[in-house]
């Protein structure tokens, strides 16, 4: 390891490279480059550049957090290239490797195809559906709204694009077409906005009820670890969860869980394995026939509770905060 407290030393970076015209698969490149203390990952890709390889494919532009263009993967988590400490990597990993952001197609060494990324954006609609024209009196209102920093955007408006969340996420890795966590911040963004009109608030609900929208999400949390930018794309989903129960949307497998799962800890103050699945697929033959062999897998592991059983102790005082709960939630 190199020694980090020299004001320069000289490090070994491993960086991922791919040249779709002379590649047939990806291979580790090592470079070696007297570096400074006070430098980035994105200072020494850009003297490893103009030095050692001007092929290197790479992106950057404002080199101040600004432009999201530098995320890459660097020591195995999706960061910045231009606010990465060279000597706090260094400390922390004892090596420097680079890659390009996964879950998205490479175009060449550090650069990816960002196409899917902005098309998932656009399918949630990122514009704010208003109602009519303002009056006269309602125009105070407006520039209210607009002249400061509304607390109920939760930081959405943050988001850089720079695809970070995308490739750490866990669901768009095995599932590509998921909407992501970037466009599902940005639908939340929009349904927080007062200016609004509630049409267009249910229709974007409706819309991110099918498959590959917000009921997909794992919570893994991994996008909220890796956000440049503290937006937490991953409770904004939950946002979009909780807005779309309140509103009656309830149909899919998704709301079903969290429903059932409520329920039956309001019930029985505890989750009740045995009857969960059937909170999720209903009493229809074909969900019944689907959940039978894992209902007998939970029978002879211990997993269904004896019907006969003592209650739960402290069940009152459970059902009665969450009626207190339930009456401090102030209505959509």
């Amino acid at each position: 390891m190199c020694d980090v407290t020299i004001s320069l030393m000289r490090l070994t970076f491993t960086i991922q490279r791919f040249n779709p015209e002379v590649d047939s698969i990806v291979h580790p490149q090592e470079f070696r480059l007297d570096v400074g203390r006070g430098m980035t990952v994105l200072d020494a890709l850009i003297r490893i550049k103009n030095e050692c390889d001007g092929s290197l494919a790479l992106r950057y532009s404002c080199r101040s957090a600004i432009c999201g263009s530098c995320a890459m993967t660097i020591n195995g988590s999706e960061k910045l290239a231009c606010r990465t400490s060279l000597r706090k990597e260094l400390e922390q990993h004892g090596h420097i490797a680079v890659a390009p952001l996964r879950n998205l197609p490479v175009i060449k060494d550090l650069v990816v195809d960002m196409a899917s990324f902005w098309e998932k954006i656009r399918d949630v609609h990122p514009w704010l559906v208003s109602g009519a024209r303002p009056t006269d009196e309602d125009i105070p209102v407006q520039t209210q709204v607009q002249g400061r920093a509304n607390p109920q955007f939760h930081n959405v408006d943050a988001c850089i694009m720079c695809g970070a969340c995308v490739a750490a996420c866990t669901v768009h890795e095995v599932s590509k077409g998921f909407a992501g966590p970037a466009a599902l911040a940005k639908a939340d963004r929009f349904l927080s906005d007062p200016r609004e009109v509630p049409s267009a608030t249910r229709a974007r609900l409706s819309a991110l009820q099918d498959e590959h929208g917000i009921w997909d999400c794992t919570r893994c949390n991994f996008c909220v670890e890796v956000c440049p930018k503290d937006v937490k794309p991953m409770e904004a989903i939950i946002r979009l969860r909780r807005a779309s129960l309140e509103r009656g949307m309830t149909t899919t497998g998704g709301a079903r869980h969290v429903l059932g799962f409520t329920e039956l800890v309001e019930q029985q103050g505890r989750l009740n394995e045995a009857i969960m699945p059937l909170k999720v697929v209903g009493f229809a033959p074909r969900g019944l026939l689907h959940i039978l062999p894992l209902g007998m897998k939970m029978f002879f592991k211990g997993k269904v509770p004896n019907p006969f059983g003592h209650s739960f102790p402290g069940l009152s005082q459970l059902q009665a905060f969450i009626e207190r709960v339930r009456r401090a939630t102030p209505p959509v």
